[in-house]
């Protein structure tokens, strides 16, 4: 049976509060008493609890995290990169959702009253900027994760949105496309504004500029993707190109071009950004930009376990680069 603080106090003849003392290197406790605390837990093997030695220096061993909710495609990948580091160096994870809206909120904010955690890992939900500024601006340790409304005062891991999309510009220029259109994600998102600037500045430097009217804007989802593209497609222009800001938009927008009798790749040449698991099993199977979102995750919580371990968090954003996935939909 494992030897408890307890066991440790009764064979030193000591109390508990002793003992711990002694654990934590005290220096309020007789050199020969601690001496024969210390012989004792030698001679028992005892070794305290993970979570004993969090409360003797006040702290959990615990990270919270916030996230707008579980749905969205990369988040378990995000979560289980996090998990994995946390779960190497001994700390739990306490994850919050904002699918109730300011209840959630509420219930959340009642967790950082209470100390729950040491430090917070997030994914920025809506309508939360305000309450997560002010926990920022006081000292509370915080990463945020994927930085969405461009927040540079934050510490934060990032992927390299705009060097993706410049990947993605190049990759449809060698293979000849161009008559391009961009369905981009929500205008006031950062990663829309970078994945958008490095198209079509890569467009712009090989003379091939993006006409306003093939830039539209969508918003993340199968249906949005479709949506977005499909007034193009009826009004009969001649695209050979789309990149869509990211896989779910894609799809969408696969499914509209199927819809008007447009091949894929023959006709048109379609890019997505993510890498999420159905790219790879669409018809065609979709070439992508890939998220390293599980690395994100990981980045993000050595981050945050450096700082509540006495390091400075860095000055500028850690970026975990993307890499371009080469499929049939642009081959």
């Amino acid at each position: 049976m494992r030897v408890t603080i307890a066991e440790v106090a009764r064979r030193a003849r000591v109390s508990k509060a002793t003992v711990s003392r002694v654990l934590n290197n005290k220096g309020d406790v007789d050199a020969s008493t601690a001496i024969r605390v210390r012989e004792v837990i030698a001679a028992t093997g005892y070794t305290p609890s993970a979570r004993a030695v969090g409360l003797a220096k006040g702290r959990t061993q615990t990270v919270g995290m916030l996230v707008p909710g579980l749905t969205w495609p990369w988040m378990g990948d995000v979560l289980q990169g996090v998990a994995d580091v946390l779960e190497a160096m001994g700390y739990g994870l306490l994850l919050n959702t904002m699918n109730r809206g300011a209840d959630s909120l509420t219930q959340f904010a009642r967790h950082v009253s209470a100390n729950a955690f040491d430090g917070l890992l997030l994914i920025e939900p809506p309508d939360t900027l305000s309450y997560i500024s002010g926990l920022h601006e006081s000292g509370f340790p915080m990463v945020m994760i994927d930085d969405r409304g461009d927040h540079p005062g934050f510490p934060s891991v990032a992927t390299s949105n705009k060097q993706g999309a410049v990947d993605a510009a190049r990759h449809l220029l060698a293979t000849g496309r161009r008559r391009m259109a961009v369905v981009t994600g929500p205008s006031q998102f950062g990663c829309t504004r970078d994945r958008t600037d490095g198209f079509r500045s890569t467009l712009e430097d090989a003379g091939v500029p993006l006409e306003e009217k093939f830039l539209i804007e969508g918003d993340f989802t199968r249906d949005g993707g479709r949506e977005a593209i499909q007034p193009l497609l009826e009004a009969g222009v001649e695209l050979d190109g789309v990149f869509a800001q990211n896989d779910l938009m894609a799809v969408g927008v696969l499914d509209a071009l199927r819809a008007a009798g447009r091949a894929v790749p023959d006709d048109v040449a379609v890019i997505g950004f993510d890498d999420i698991p159905i790219a790879a099993h669409t018809q065609p199977a979709l070439t992508t930009v890939r998220q390293p979102s599980r690395e994100m995750g990981e980045a993000a919580a050595r981050m945050l376990l450096s700082r509540l371990a006495g390091e400075p968090f860095p000055h500028e954003p850690h970026i975990v680069p993307t890499s371009l996935i080469v499929r049939d939909s642009a081959p």
